[in-house]
């Protein structure tokens, strides 16, 4: 328990609510230890002598004295290797069926009596003592797994077991899911284990709501991303490696997972960042495309408190004329916090008031938590009791129904790794479309049951379903959200089958962008948390989970005007751009800071909604090619060293680059550039780049760089979408992709492709080669 937590503890033990939670982990803690008992002795094993090989599809089988390693090399490219017999299925991770094999990758001797597959991407070489190497296909080594290790209870049970790795003294790590303290991980400890970090967190606070076992490693050899497929609790220990001056050795970065049971088997794709990206998105499912209202600004608070304060917010912002396409309400809308009901005597006609918002534009968002009110008479409580044969309710070993503290009181917990019991959770969203809601965001879903002590989770030993095959908490936790977020997307998909879900949720696992995206969670208040909010939508990013985005200005405090405005422009040029706060943070309207304040927000929302098309495009690029709606800078130069370790800028897309100001009284900054030459989009001025640049950052902006040759879909002054060109250099040739709003449907979509090039000093632009096809407005910059 650390001093935070202590304190908590003290002010909740003297309430009604603190007896309850100091009971809820009493009874957690003794559910575990009956029904977990201690390890006792173990026996440690490792892979042994190899002892044969079996070719097969893909690949093959390796066979050590004590163990076996299966190799398969998947269409695509994407490897996989498992040990102890372990496949790609089942999988949370995968969508459906496991990638087919790719029959040209075979099994075959490799030197010093080791095997090898060899691919188009990458060389498998396993060593006659079980260590495996990836190499390129010029024989570069991108990653060394030595033998593992494995720690088996004397008297049964799962294994524990441990992966070590190496890789190149330059590289750097990156992902692991959602990290504060990234993107860029340093040496240290980053636990595998979703959790609430209770009311804030900050740089230094892990692990957070949203865990993956997930790394992308960037080194001068290339970029690799490896999967580690288990859910189990663990760890990753990570040290950055050192090169060598003059003729010292070079000390390999070092990687190290260690998992407290579970399968031992992992995935890897290498290439490109693009490519990488892409081959997970193949792998692990498409992000889904979110609404295109969902990509505008969006405004919430835990405490609007009622109909009437909802209609003064919206008021503020029109009669302000500032945009906003989405209002959020908070628990506070629930009758006793109860999820799927309604206050009616603070909210007494929802969907008038939502019928109301729309015709302004405006969509309401509603909260969903999953802990349900164990109260007779509840109707939630009362049909989950119904579903199946034992109820939807998740049990502990005794067979009884887990009970926890939660905000409405003594809560019961759906098992969604029940099919049976996410359709019925599913079913349960037509409450919310009947109110007028026209997407719903997860929360509280680690899943988090109050804890005077301990973690703020349901027992261990809890049993789940786990799609029939049957397992406890440990196995299942980190994926609960992931499950709840399948079962809201696929309820309403269902339920409005031609409207393409909204839904993101505060926790999830690997696979999750295939129903919605995420945010930050409860970010402290202050620049710390500030920069907290990029590391984290940078690193969501390259996990795979392109949707995301902070709690503008914080959720526990009141920022400062200062604060507030460089929060809200970053914000600005983020996927999910929404303030938020707790119940006595303060509030989050622009209006509340000050005039100077107001006319930067205002100024930051105008371009939000002039880029809208494009954010549309990197929408629907991020679900057919995996990439990211923002990008570390090295995303297009992976092997520029000072790029790799530049954490205080972003790429938007292919097109624009973004320095946030992330620290007090800054009124201008250093920009480290990637090749190329760079404008200003505001002053015009020209940089090229690779270097570092110093910009102006005056209160009213933050500094954001077009590249040369781009081609960037705009809203016109008429509300018609028009190409933004900025001027290619001379003998280079430029260009983008255009993919226009279709609806919020499942419409196809068509992407144009245009170039650009510089003729006799004439800027020319062309669609699919030819200069008679752009049909649109077309503005020059740059020139």
């Amino acid at each position: 328990m650390n001093g935070r937590e202590l304190v908590g503890s003290v002010k909740l033990v003297g309430s009604k609510r603190g007896l309850r939670t100091v009971r809820s982990a009493w009874r957690r803690a003794r559910a575990d230890a009956r029904a977990l008992p201690s390890r006792g002795a173990e026996r440690a094993r490792v892979p042994g002598p190899v002892t044969g090989a079996e070719p097969g599809p893909g690949g093959g089988v390796v066979r050590f004295a004590r163990s076996e390693l299966r190799i398969r090399v998947a269409v695509g490219g994407a490897v996989f290797w498992g040990w102890d017999g372990a496949e790609p299925l089942p999988s949370y991770a995968l969508p459906g069926d496991a990638p087919g094999a790719d029959p040209r990758a075979v099994l075959e001797p490799g030197t010093d009596g080791g095997w090898q597959v060899v691919s188009q991407r990458l060389t498998v070489a396993v060593s006659r003592h079980g260590a495996v190497e990836l190499r390129t296909p010029g024989g570069v080594v991108l990653r060394r797994e030595l033998p593992p290790r494995w720690w088996e209870p004397v008297a049964g049970g799962e294994a524990r077991w441990v992966q070590r790795s190496e890789v190149p003294a330059d590289a750097r790590f990156f992902g692991l899911g959602g990290r504060a303290a990234g993107p860029r991980l340093r040496d240290g400890s980053y636990a595998l284990w979703n959790t609430d970090p209770g009311g804030r967190f900050g740089p230094g606070d892990d692990p957070l709501y949203l865990t993956m076992p997930v790394q992308v490693v960037v080194s001068d050899a290339g970029t690799h991303l490896v999967f580690h497929d288990n859910s189990w609790s663990g760890r990753v220990s990570l040290r950055e490696g050192k090169e060598g001056a003059g003729s010292g050795h070079d000390r390999p970065g070092v990687s190290e997972v260690r998992m407290d049971g579970g399968p031992l088997r992992c995935w890897v794709v290498a290439g490109t960042p693009a490519r990488v990206l892409a081959g997970w998105s193949a792998l692990t499912g498409p992000a889904a495309v979110p609404p295109s209202w969902a990509l505008g600004p969006q405004h919430a608070r835990w405490g609007f408190g009622s109909e009437r304060e909802v209609r003064r917010i919206a008021a503020g912002y029109r009669e302000r004329g500032l945009a906003l396409s989405v209002l959020h309400l908070d628990i506070d809308h629930f009758d006793g916090h109860r999820v799927f009901t309604v206050d009616r005597e603070r909210f007494p006609d929802l969907p008038g008031l939502a019928e109301e918002l729309r015709r302004d534009g405006v969509r309401l968002v509603s909260i969903v938590d999953p802990a349900v009110a164990a109260v007779a008479g509840n109707e939630v409580y009362d049909s989950g009791r119904a579903v199946g044969a034992s109820g939807a309710f998740v049990r502990d070993a005794r067979g009884r129904v887990v009970r926890g503290e939660v905000w409405p009181g003594e809560c019961v917990f759906p098992d969604f790794t029940d099919p049976g019991v996410r359709a019925w959770w599913g079913g349960l969203y037509e409450e919310r479309l009947a109110q007028g809601f026209a997407g719903v965001w997860h929360d509280m879903n680690e899943p988090v049951s109050f804890a005077a002590f301990g973690d703020p989770s349901l027992p261990r030993s809890a049993r789940h379903a786990l799609e029939g095959r049957g397992g406890d908490h440990r196995e299942a936790h980190n994926v609960y959200g992931l499950a709840m977020a399948r079962a809201g997307y696929e309820g309403l998909s269902r339920l409005r089958p031609d409207e393409r879900p909204f839904l993101f949720s505060r926790s999830g696992w690997a696979g999750m962008q295939r129903y919605g995206g995420t945010w930050s969670g409860d970010v402290t208040t202050g620049w710390p948390g500030l920069r907290a909010s990029l590391a984290l939508a940078l690193g969501l990013g390259l996990c795979g989970v392109p949707y995301s985005g902070p709690d503008v200005g914080g959720f526990d405090g009141s920022p400062s005007p200062e604060l507030y405005l460089r929060w809200f422009q970053l914000g600005a040029y983020l996927p999910l751009f929404r303030t938020h706060a707790a119940i006595g943070a303060g509030r989050r309207e622009p209006w509340e800071f000050g005039p100077e304040v107001l006319a930067g927000a205002r100024e930051a929302l105008v371009e939000r909604e002039r880029l809208r098309p494009y954010w549309v495009t990197l929408a629907r690029l991020a679900g057919l090619t995996g990439a990211p709606y923002v990008r570390p800078l090295w995303w297009s130069s992976p092997g520029d060293r000072a790029l790799r370790d530049c954490e205080d800028a972003f790429l938007l897309g292919d097109a624009l680059l973004v320095a946030p100001v992330l620290e007090p009284g800054v009124r201008e900054r250093a920009v480290r550039l990637p090749p190329g030459r760079w404008y200003d989009t505001v002053s015009g001025a020209v940089y090229e780049g690779p270097g570092q640049v110093v910009v102006e950052a005056p209160l009213s902006r933050v500094p954001v760089l077009a590249r040369a040759g781009a081609v960037i879909p705009v809203r016109g002054p008429g509300g018609d979408v028009e190409l933004e060109v900025w001027a290619p250099v001379a003998g280079r040739v430029g260009g983008g992709t255009v993919v226009l709003d279709a609806g919020d449907g499942w419409e196809p979509v068509e992407v144009e492709r245009y170039t650009t090039r510089l003729v006799g000093g004439r800027v020319v632009v062309e669609r699919d080669g030819e200069e008679r096809r752009v049909d649109r407005p077309v503005r020059v910059r740059g020139a």
